[in-house]
């Protein structure tokens, strides 16, 4: 067993990288195209600095995510889905659905489709 894995159980595994809330909404943000620190800062939730820089190195520890320079900002770096990154997107799309239909008062926000 790599020594990161805490267990041999794939549902575990998966949660020792992605279970928590801000991961999955990190990931959300970077899926729906927002790229940089400031962007991901500012989503509804408001996730607190030191948690997102946290959470930006754990998910490109795990090779989810990858840093590159930014197109818009000279000087400074950007974040985007790997191609792994992006394999997470359908399960996403599954637990925004579920939402959706078990937990009262949840929406979409109106620029987001699934």
């Amino acid at each position: 067993m790599p020594h990161h894995l805490h267990s041999t159980c794939p549902i575990a595994s998966v949660l020792d990288i992605i279970g928590d809330k801000w991961t999955l909404l990190v990931i959300r943000d970077l899926a729906l195209g927002k790229q940089h620190f400031s962007e991901l800062q500012q989503s509804p939730e408001r996730i607190a600095t030191n948690i997102l820089s946290n959470r930006l190195t754990r998910l490109q520890e795990s090779e989810l995510i990858e840093r590159f320079p930014s197109p818009v900002y000279s000087g400074k770096e950007a974040y985007r889905l790997t191609s792994k990154g992006k394999t997470l997107k359908p399960i996403l799309k599954s637990l925004a659905l579920w939402g959706l239909k078990n937990i009262e008062g949840t929406r979409l926000p109106d620029d987001v489709s699934l």
